[in-house]
């Protein structure tokens, strides 16, 4: 059966054509390999803990970057509690829940966020896909590879916490950033994300960033709790990103289904974020984990035995 799911999709994906769609341009070793993959920043922005404001950055993230002329595609990837499309006023015709299906392509179901920023719509209330099987797993990494967008980055919205679908897309991607918060909670459920995707799944580097911080100078104390965790147990040195205030504007965004950046640029939170976003456009490449990386995660899909 699962075997059939990416079968089935391949065979969608051309349009009936039998052919394998690794045959041309694409390997299992990351989002479409030809020679623009190694300039494609593939970026997981994930969290221990729901209510951290994940979403809400992936979104704001994105449209600022497009302000700078960077090419960018959304992947909502909460599945079964998916929300980016209705932060931003979105009413998708079909998502990831019909790709998986095999009745769609991830072409069919792209759209066009504000900033032109290419949005990859998940489902929400569906519990069939809150734990993808390895047959599903395998399917949509074959879809992923065959993007053929012209793309700077790719953004991947993760569900919080470390159940398998986040670790899955915390695996296809090539950089993590750990969204966390002054609550104590957020921040335990944040080392508790790390610990796992480093002894687990060899993941060495991760970039912090704090949100809803009430200055900067929280934001900073609020990391080095968690610099000291992981440097005294799990002997990694995770990065300082940077912070995000607290912003009475983002409730009304969220109601008015607007993102913060579109609708108050020059809000506390915006700057915060418009500066992150500058950062990251402008940095060239970080260095990336070899065993962190798509490679690393396509052969542990492969010789795992669970689903």
């Amino acid at each position: 059966m699962e075997g059939d799911q990416a079968a089935q999709l391949r065979h969608l994906k051309n349009g009936g054509d039998a052919r394998d769609s690794m045959t041309k341009g694409t390997d299992r070793s990351g989002f479409h390999c030809d020679q623009r993959d190694s300039s494609i920043r593939v970026i997981a922005i994930t969290s221990g803990k729901g209510g951290v404001g994940k979403t809400n950055i992936t979104a704001n993230l994105g449209y600022f970057l497009s302000k700078m002329k960077k090419r960018i595609m959304i992947i909502d990837a909460d599945m079964g509690l998916a929300n980016i499309d209705l932060i931003l006023g979105l009413t998708p015709k079909y998502n990831l829940y019909h790709v998986l299906k095999g009745e769609r392509t991830i072409a069919d179901t792209l759209m066009v966020g504000p900033g032109g920023i290419k949005i990859l719509p998940s489902a929400s209330g569906i519990q069939e896909i809150t734990e993808l099987s390895k047959g599903q797993k395998l399917a949509l990494l074959d879809e992923l590879n065959a993007v053929n967008e012209n793309l700077d980055f790719v953004l991947i919205d993760t569900g919080a916490g470390i159940a398998g679908n986040v670790m899955y897309f915390n695996m296809a991607a090539k950089e993590i950033i750990v969204v966390t918060s002054p609550e104590p909670t957020s921040l335990t459920d944040a080392y508790a994300l790390i610990k796992i995707l480093y002894r687990r799944y060899a993941r060495k580097r991760f970039r912090i960033l704090v949100n809803m911080v009430k200055d900067p100078a929280e934001g900073k104390e609020i990391f080095k709790r968690l610099s000291h965790a992981t440097d005294h147990f799990l002997n990694i040195t995770i990065e300082y990103l940077g912070y995000i205030l607290y912003d009475d504007k983002l409730p009304e965004a969220v109601k008015r289904q607007k993102a913060l950046a579109e609708l108050h640029p020059y809000a506390p939170a915006s700057k915060c974020m418009a500066s992150l976003a500058e950062k990251l456009g402008m940095e060239d490449m970080p260095v990336q984990d070899e065993q962190g990386s798509i490679k690393f995660f396509w052969d542990n899909i492969i010789n795992t035995n669970h689903g």
